[in-house]
C-alpha cells in the first residue's frame, strides 16, 4: 500500500474491530484526523425500555474515534471517554462523526456526535487519545 490508504482499504484493515463491525459498524468516511462510522438499527441493538441501548451509542463513537485516529497509522488506543446522551435515538440508523480538535506529541483529543437519520443529536463522546508509537 503507498500513500495514504483508500476508503476500502481501511474497510478491510478495520474488519478486525469485530465488536463493532460484527455488531453493524460501518466506515463511510475517511479524512483529516476524521472519520464518519454508521450503523443501521436492528432488534438486538434495544434494550428492555424499547429504547436504544446507550452501549451501542458508545460502541458506534468508539468505533469512530478509532478509525479517524488509526486509519493512517495504528497507534492511537483511548486514555479516557466521556459520554453524553442528549437524547432518544428516533430513526433507523445511527451516525458518529469523530473529529480531531487537538492533536499533540503523545495525545490528542477527539469530539464524536452521534446523530439519528433524523438528524437529532443523540450522543456525544470526547476522547482523549494516547499515541503509543
Amino acid at each position: 500500500m503507498s500513500g495514504k490508504p483508500s476508503l476500502e482499504e481501511v474497510r478491510k484493515m478495520f474488519e478486525l474491530d469485530r465488536f463493532a463491525t460484527e455488531n453493524g459498524a460501518v466506515i463511510d468516511e475517511i479524512g483529516e484526523d476524521y472519520a464518519k462510522c454508521s450503523i443501521v438499527l436492528e432488534p438486538k441493538h434495544y434494550n428492555a425500555a424499547k429504547a436504544v441501548m446507550g452501549g451501542v451509542y458508545f460502541m458506534l463513537a468508539d468505533f469512530a474515534f478509532a478509525v479517524a485516529s488509526n486509519w493512517e497509522k495504528m497507534d492511537m488506543v483511548s486514555l479516557n471517554s466521556t459520554i453524553s446522551y442528549i437524547g432518544a435515538a428516533k430513526g433507523k440508523k445511527l451516525t458518529a462523526r469523530a473529529q480531531c480538535l487537538k492533536n499533540g506529541k503523545s495525545t490528542a483529543f477527539y469530539r464524536i456526535e452521534v446523530h439519528d437519520d433524523l438528524n437529532n443529536l443523540v450522543a456525544e463522546v470526547n476522547t482523549t487519545g494516547y499515541r503509543k508509537g
